[in-house]
Formats: structure tokens, sequence, C-alpha cells
């Protein structure tokens, strides 16, 4: 049997909450990825961003949320947190960032909870027939 110094412990207590809070701060793979996009091609049919909802995609490796804040109205954003750049999530009081809690407003990307306050930088998108696509 071997025995742990203190040390030990506190380098493998140190490397696992690195992991997680990498992984918190990474944002998964669990969004579509779409590569090669560029302005007027398709980021998501519009049916798939419900009116008051948003949509999450992965373009060429960078996280954007596509936020519908009205039935006439869409928009885009960097997911990535204007505080210290963890990937911003969709969530019922917002787009949220899930490291250190500061929430932007889906309509605009406003810094509406911080510590960020700064707001998610705009990705340019426009409705064309029944698509989302690049500007």
């Amino acid at each position: 049997m071997h025995c742990f110094s203190r040390r030990d412990l506190l380098i493998a207590g140190g490397v696992g909450a690195g992991v997680v809070a990498l992984s918190a701060c990474g944002g998964g793979g669990d969004v579509p990825e779409l590569t090669g996009v560029g302005p007027g091609d398709v980021v998501v049919p519009l049916s798939e961003v419900p009116a008051g909802g948003a949509y999450e995609v992965s373009i060429d490796g960078r996280r954007v949320v596509v936020s519908r804040p009205s039935e006439d109205t869409v928009v885009a954003f960097s997911a990535r947190c204007t505080h210290q750049g963890c990937t911003v999530r969709a969530a019922d009081e917002g787009l949220v960032c899930p490291c250190h809690g500061s929430v932007f407003d889906p309509a605009d990307g406003a810094a509406v909870h911080g510590p960020a306050t700064e707001p998610l930088a705009p990705v340019g998108v426009t409705v064309r027939g029944t698509d989302v696509v690049l500007t």
C-alpha cells in the first residue's frame, strides 16, 4: 500500500479542480458545428430558434448564440463571456455564464448582472426566407 504525502494530495486536488473549472468554461461539444461558413450561408433554420428563446451553434470553432427575443427579431452574439472568456449558455434568465454568474440580455447582448460589464460581441445575422444566415 502506498501512502500519499500532503503534497501529492494537494497536487491531485488542484488538477481535479482545474479540470472541473475548464470543463465549465469550455462549453462542451453538445452544439452543432458548422465549418467553412461565410456571409450568406445558413446558420440555422428559423424554425429551430423559438420566439423568446435561443439556439447555440459553433461556427468554425467559435461558439455563437442565435437569439429570437420576439417573433420578428433575430440577433446573434459571441458566446464568449466578456468577464473572463467562459462560454455563455442560453437559460431561462437570459444568456448566462456558468463560471461567475454574469447574465446578458438576449435581445441586445448587454450585461445585466455582473461581474461582466461589457456586452457580448454581436455576430451579424439576418433572416432570409425560412433561414437565419450570416451577414
